[in-house]
């Protein structure tokens, strides 16, 4: 019998859950202790902004909201990873790599509030892309990016990220198809947290891993510790140095855990076990950074005590900034549409404008 391929998948871990390194050798940047302790910050901060997200939606100032809990390593370690002319097209709960790439809480707060103007970044890059609820399509957009990148030969890459059950979709297969037919500079990130909504991973696909399904697409593709964000973004440096050189995309799948529920609308204790999940504590990103850092000698409670309140101030400016911001008038749900109105819309926009006036 003659055999027309074979492969395999790499798994990446450096650091085990508890904080413990593996005997692999670290990469350049995680010899760096300082730039360390700047990715852990940002994973607490990140941590702190989720549970004030939740308390804002709870109080009902927020809109539904998506949370990050225990995503923070894979998202930290994908935008740490970029650089600013890189675009990034993620879903809804990616906020480590934004708040990394300069997104702030309270544009969070405006898109999750009901108001587009929160997709408009101050300091962010403007050729980062929006929130994208809807599942997938975020991934025929960075397609897109990262043909143009090619077209232009500009050394710039692509990623976008989707989960496990994103994954499912035709959307992400025809992303990841066109990247290796045109070997196109795009880097797809899987967020493997185990649950599309309720649906488990252990009927969400066939596949022994996620990574595996951009090998068909001609692409590189390796299997990560997503709760390690040292496995995270050498994986990451690695996908995006060969698709910037002209080697073609990657998929990378980050296996990780959603320890909250889907969304704010959503009640995972319906559908998951209590010792699924209490299993899954086990395995939180942010102690086990914390617990090598500390074994390094480059933190203490005392520093976690002081930048939680560096957090804790940070997110009460940001909340505020929110919540003083000024209501869009009723008017300006047309001025976005076209670049001239219909009539009919145009008489609209006039009642609308009356209202507003009253």
């Amino acid at each position: 019998m003659s055999i027309a391929a074979k492969f395999e998948i790499e798994y990446l871990q450096y650091l085990d859950q508890d904080g413990k390194e593996t005997g692999k050798e670290l990469p350049e940047f995680a010899k760096d202790l300082d730039h360390m302790v700047e990715l852990y910050k940002l994973m607490v901060s990140t941590r702190v902004f989720d549970a004030k997200s939740i308390a804002l939606q709870r109080t009902g100032k927020l809109g539904t909201y998506a949370s990050c809990l225990g995503h923070e390593a894979a998202h930290v370690g994908i935008g740490s990873a970029m650089r600013r002319e890189d675009s990034l097209a993620v879903s809804y709960r990616e906020y480590g790599a934004q708040l990394y790439r300069g997104v702030k809480p309270r544009e969070v707060y405006t898109y999750w509030g009901g108001d587009e103007r929160g997709n408009d970044f101050a300091d962010a890059p403007a050729h980062d892309f929006a929130w994208c609820v809807p599942i997938g399509t975020q991934c025929l957009h960075a397609a897109g990016s990262a043909l143009a990148f090619k077209i232009r030969k500009e050394p710039r890459v692509a990623v976008c990220t989707i989960g496990d059950g994103g994954s499912s979709k035709g959307d992400f297969y025809g992303a990841i198809n066109v990247a290796g037919a045109q070997q196109l500079p795009l880097v797809a990130v899987i967020v493997n947290n185990q649950w599309a909504i309720s649906v488990p991973r252990r009927i969400q696909s066939g596949s022994g891993t996620l990574a595996q399904k951009g090998i068909a697409a001609g692409l590189f593709c390796i299997q990560v510790d997503g709760n390690d964000i040292i496995a995270v973004r050498k994986a990451m440096e690695d996908a995006l140095d060969r698709a910037r050189s002209g080697q073609g995309g990657s998929v990378i799948e980050a296996v990780t855990y959603r320890l909250g529920d889907h969304t704010t609308a959503d009640d995972a204790r319906r559908y998951r076990g209590e010792q699924e999940v209490k299993d899954a504590w086990e395995r939180d990103p942010v102690p086990r950074l914390r617990k090598w850092l500390e074994g390094k000698g480059k933190w203490d409670d005392a520093k976690e005590e002081a930048w939680k309140a560096e957090c804790d101030d940070w997110m009460d400016n940001e909340v505020n900034a929110y919540l003083e911001s000024k209501v869009q008038p009723a008017t300006a749900m047309f001025d976005y549409l076209y670049a001239e109105l219909p009539a009919d819309l145009e008489k609209q926009r006039e009642l609308a404008a009356s209202l507003d006036r009253k």
